[in-house]
């Protein structure tokens, strides 16, 4: 099974950037988008086409060409649950969370699809950091509820924050950045405490100079100089099923890059 994940910025924006083509080629069992910035009237009518064989979920939220989240999987799978609603407004306000529940290897598994808050003060100056850190709160404790209840957990998608200096280009000029505090990399340690797998580290865990996010910017993909924000992360009952991991840097069309999951 193949599961790929992409903050995509705008739907609309990377359909016109050989979108199509790469799709069928990377030939999912399951696609996580994020960043899709579009309601449900906005989705061009070429992308049920060319994903006739899917079907999907998405959560797209309520501010206009903001945030959601979508997942597309194939029609033959076998689906237990697919999810955008949920009890917890951070979950639903911003779409930032879709979620896929399906059977493999005679085990359920929940699989969301996440777009994390990035924490930069909003434009009105609100300061959006402490949400960010209670966000990833409420996703811990989400997902250990969904372990209680006997399902094995992936996540995935734009986790918004460089785990270690080796996830970051430039460690030091970045240690005053969002997405690089120690408050927020602690989120990270907690997930591992927690006994969840970073797939990427587990796989490659001295591999250097692999992200999946480089700005627009200053010729930043050229040089090589980017964040890992992207992530797939699992629970320990997991990892004897991974196969591999894949970041696709080589992809343009967005400034993140696919990642692609293979389960065995």
């Amino acid at each position: 099974m193949k599961i790929a994940s992409r903050n995509v910025n705008g739907i609309r924006a990377v359909l016109k950037k050989d979108f199509f083509p790469r799709v069928k080629a990377t030939n999912a069992d399951i696609f996580c988008f994020q960043e899709v910035k579009a309601f449900e009237s906005q989705i061009p009518a070429e992308i049920r086409f060319h994903l006739a064989d899917y079907q999907y979920v998405r959560h797209h939220g309520s501010r206009p060409g903001y945030a959601g989240t979508a997942l597309f999987f194939r029609k033959d799978m076998n689906i237990t649950e697919k999810k955008a609603e949920f009890s917890d407004l951070m979950f639903r306000e911003d779409g930032r969370m879709t979620q896929l529940n399906f059977w493999y290897q005679n085990k359920e598994i929940a699989l969301l699809n996440l777009y994390f808050p990035n924490g930069n003060p909003r434009a009105d100056g609100t300061e959006m950091l402490p949400y960010k850190l209670a966000f990833y709160e409420k996703y811990r404790a989400y997902m250990h509820s969904l372990r209680a209840e006997g399902k094995r957990v992936i996540s995935t998608g734009d986790f918004n924050i460089c785990h270690k200096e080796i996830d970051i280009a430039r460690p030091e000029a970045n240690k005053d950045s969002i997405g690089f505090l120690p408050i927020e990399r602690a989120e990270m340690d907690t997930l591992v405490a927690e006994h969840y797998h970073d797939v990427f580290r587990t796989l490659h865990p001295t591999a250097k100079d692999s992200y999946t996010r480089r700005s627009y910017r200053s010729g930043a993909r050229e040089r090589n100089v980017g964040w890992r924000l992207d992530y797939f992360w699992v629970d320990e009952a997991v990892l004897p099923w991974i196969a591999t991991i894949e970041h696709q840097e080589t992809v343009e069309g967005s400034d993140h890059c696919p990642i692609i999951l293979e389960l065995k």
